[in-house]
């Protein structure tokens, strides 16, 4: 099912292969309509490194208990052209201006997860940027 220009279904389905609930699927499409505002601006493809997760997965790889995954409002993310630290500068920035939904923005060595719960959270896993959100 193709949900933007650019994003299908497919790349957000649980790694699992679990059903993704009709709810959850609204939520994906939400969540996918602001990654195709990013991919609009810089004129590159996203890819999702996870995207929805069904509780058993989420357990599975030792996701956090309430994560936005569970709930198909977040995307782990890399784009070929830009670091994890850059990524998180252009969403904070877009976030900033109202372009993009507020929500979760984590940064990872080679990846951040983006989420659209509605409010404010950050959060800095990398060790190669260990004062970025500081």
């Amino acid at each position: 099912m193709q949900l933007t220009k650019n994003f299908n279904k497919i790349e957000f389905e649980s790694r699992d292969g679990s059903t993704m609930p009709e709810n959850v699927l609204e939520n994906i499409k939400e969540l996918a309509v602001n990654l195709q505002i990013v991919r609009d601006i810089l004129k590159e493809p996203i890819h999702i490194n996870s995207g929805y997760r069904s509780e058993a997965y989420n357990a599975k790889i030792n996701g956090v208990k309430n994560s936005q995954h569970i709930l198909g409002k977040a995307a782990d993310i890399t784009m070929k052209q830009y670091t994890s630290k850059d990524l998180a500068l252009i969403f904070e920035d877009l976030i900033l201006k109202g372009v993009l939904k507020e929500g979760g923005l984590g940064l990872y060595n080679g990846f951040i997860h983006y989420d659209i719960r509605g409010h404010r959270a950050r959060w800095n896993y990398s060790t190669r940027y260990k004062d970025f959100y500081s």
